[in-house]
């Protein structure tokens, strides 16, 4: 072990920033959960369960605003302050992008939720899932192979949400003849699709936080 990561291991670490990037990846899991739950509800109780996406959005920015005042006055972080502030502000970026997509929802005021677009909302749940079991992890960074194996599911997924994401726009200007049904739903598309790419960056700063102190 490094001289530098000796004296880092005796120093006491603050450990509130575990329990904020827990309690913000679980923010995400339920904003995600209810994304999910929009194919199965009428399009006139969608509003209720929209605005709930938009009350975790605002949560999960007050918890990103929490980790940088917390950052900016510590001393003694767990990992590096430049790998603490690249993972918040990834979950924030994914969070944002449910949101996006679910208020798009309603400003476009769309009925029905394509089969392509659930596919990609639930590869995109995938991934959200597969990173709360790797933040959990930062705990326990010794479990090096566990870690390694989520960040590669998550990286799987991204890459499945990118073949989801090129077919059902392919399918849009296939199937679809209305040019303004077509912009509304491609701009829902992007913002899941950009929400699954913001899950493979949360995923390579886990891995440069793991390389970090293998």
């Amino acid at each position: 072990m490094r001289l530098d990561r000796f004296l880092q291991a005796m120093l006491p670490h603050d450990v509130h920033f575990y329990t904020m990037f827990e309690e913000s990846v679980q923010n995400i899991t339920r904003a995600s959960e209810a994304l999910l739950r929009l194919q199965a509800v009428a399009p006139e109780e969608r509003e209720a369960l929209i605005s709930q996406i938009m009350a975790y959005e605002h949560e999960g920015d007050a918890i990103t605003h929490r980790i940088f005042s917390e950052l900016s006055g510590t001393f003694v972080t767990p990992f590096d302050p430049e790998d603490i502030h690249l993972l918040a502000s990834a979950l924030d970026d994914i969070l944002d992008n449910i949101d996006g997509s679910a208020q798009r929802f309603l400003l476009y005021k769309i009925k029905e939720v394509p089969p392509e677009m659930l596919r990609l909302m639930h590869s995109l749940h995938g991934s959200i899932i597969e990173l709360q079991r790797g933040v959990h992890l930062l705990r326990r960074l010794n479990r090096t192979d566990e870690m390694r194996s989520i960040i590669r599911r998550i990286n799987d997924y991204e890459g499945e949400a990118d073949v989801l994401f090129d077919r059902a726009v392919a399918n849009l200007f296939e199937e679809k003849t209305d040019p303004i049904e077509i912009i509304k739903l491609k701009e829902i598309y992007v913002t899941l699709e950009t929400a699954t790419d913001m899950c493979e960056d949360a995923a390579d700063v886990l891995e440069t936080i793991l390389i970090k102190h293998a």
